[in-house]
């Protein structure tokens, strides 16, 4: 890579890793996990940057990469992981936020998203917070578009079933 590319490699970074950061850590649940699972796209991308024509595809594929890593990530590792009760807060609230609502209703949504299976709750995630389609998440994921509706289904009513105070977000009665 020459200096004029790695220049550009580092501004990507720099103005999308928080980005790439938040997306992870909503995949997988855990800092360190979501930390490595950029990286790992990173490292990847910048393998194929000299073939990556602008900053727009150069997101698209890390993403897609991030994607990929992870349900590689819990196809291997069927642990079983055991949520924490504690979220940590964020480094920088908007202003006029009120970070006591602002941390509760996190602290709501995590533990309904960690109680869901990694597909369920990557479909979730690339549905609703990454505001794809139902057949670009199908694409990203190699799944068919009848999954993702059946996936994201169950994700909602488990989330439903499981917390009350969900049901007004995701369409249930409160």
């Amino acid at each position: 890579m020459d200096a004029v590319q790695d220049e550009v490699f580092r501004g990507f970074v720099a103005a999308r890793g928080h980005a790439l950061i938040r997306t992870a850590y909503l995949l997988t649940g855990d800092q360190h996990l979501a930390e490595d699972l950029v990286q790992t796209a990173l490292e990847r991308a910048v393998q194929r940057w000299s073939t990556i024509r602008d900053v727009g595809a150069a997101e698209q594929y890390v993403r897609r990469t991030m994607y990929r890593e992870n349900i590689s990530l819990w196809r291997r590792r069927r642990l079983t992981e055991l949520p924490t009760q504690v979220v940590p807060e964020p480094r920088h609230e908007p202003p006029g936020a009120d970070p006591a609502d602002r941390a509760a209703d996190r602290m709501v949504l995590r533990d309904a998203l960690m109680r869901l299976g990694p597909k369920q709750r990557t479909v979730l995630v690339l549905r609703y917070f990454e505001d794809l389609t139902e057949q670009q998440t199908a694409d990203l994921l190699g799944i068919s578009v009848g999954t993702v509706k059946s996936q994201s289904h169950k994700a909602l009513a488990a989330m439903r079933s499981v917390c009350r105070d969900l049901a007004p977000v995701t369409g249930g009665e409160r």
